[in-house]
């Protein structure tokens, strides 16, 4: 078994890792793009070519420990895929540990938030994505990538950041005041604070990959022009972690290139990035 990283076994033991690392490599609704659920492989391999260190933070968070659980491996349907991922994550939620997820296509994300918002009814489900998905069903499910925070929108306090592309069917659902479309963030930094006063203490976030411009992620299923680049998403991803208690993420949506690796290696420093600022600034 391959660890994250390419650490060593001792860092990456079930007993002794303060992480856990789950990869949900589904893509059975994806209607472009295909290739999230080869995502993983890919990954890990730009992880094990990473440095370990992070100047940012003067740390080296992989020695918190990182383990790898079992992936899920249900992909009979979306609605199979959903009730797997959900009992699942409800399990995990059990373990005092910090949960990670790695996809696959963004419906993987409709079975963990459920798990979260059941088990905490305060929590802020925060939306990087180029996409509303607020669909109430696509492509004849509910549980269609394009309707990833359909639910959490009813059940969480809901926080879209990113957002460039959406359907007029989402219209009704979507809640202005607290979505911050790319074109209004473009050369600004207010949104920033702006978004997380909108927050409660308990975040989990929700990454889809294609919130980054195509120039700089162009392996994602669904890639929009206009979106954040590398700095002023981390810039904003510290600031969230340092004032707010995220209780865990999920990234989704790599589809990696043949022949193209800087895109695998951005996800691998975004994943670290996330833990470093996670246990580099305070542990609630």
């Amino acid at each position: 078994m391959r660890n994250f990283g390419g650490i060593e076994d001792k860092f990456a033991s079930f007993e002794k890792a303060a992480v856990l690392l789950q990869s949900i490599p589904y893509d059975g609704t994806s209607t472009w793009g295909k290739g999230a659920d080869e995502a993983f492989g890919a990954f890990i391999e730009a992880s094990e070519n990473m440095e370990l260190y992070d100047i940012e933070t003067d740390s080296e968070v992989y020695k918190k420990g990182i383990h790898i659980i079992p992936e899920i491996k249900e992909k009979s349907s979306p609605e199979a895929v959903f009730t797997t991922v959900l009992e699942s994550t409800k399990k995990l939620l059990s373990l005092n540990k910090f949960l990670t997820f790695f996809g696959g296509e963004h419906s993987v994300s409709i079975g963990i938030l459920k798990a979260y918002y059941e088990k905490y009814t305060d929590i802020t489900i925060l939306q990087l994505d180029a996409h509303a998905d607020l669909r109430p069903e696509y492509g004849g499910t509910p549980y269609n990538h394009a309707c990833a925070v359909h639910e959490a929108s009813k059940h969480a306090n809901l926080i879209q950041v990113g957002i460039r592309s959406m359907d007029t069917v989402e219209k009704p659902f979507l809640k202005k005041e607290k979505c911050f479309f790319a074109e209004d963030m473009h050369h600004q930094t207010n949104w920033m604070d702006e978004s997380i006063k909108l927050m409660t203490d308990k975040v989990y976030i929700t990454l889809d990959l294609d919130v980054f411009d195509p120039s700089i992620m162009p392996a994602t299923g669904t890639p929009e022009p206009g979106g954040l680049d590398w700095n002023t998403t981390i810039k904003y991803l510290k600031k969230v972690f340092e004032q707010k208690n995220v209780l865990g993420f999920d990234i989704v949506e790599l589809a990696p290139l043949a022949g193209y690796k800087p895109a695998n290696f951005l996800v691998a420093k975004l994943y670290y990035k996330m833990l470093s600022y996670k246990f580099s600034n305070h542990e609630k």
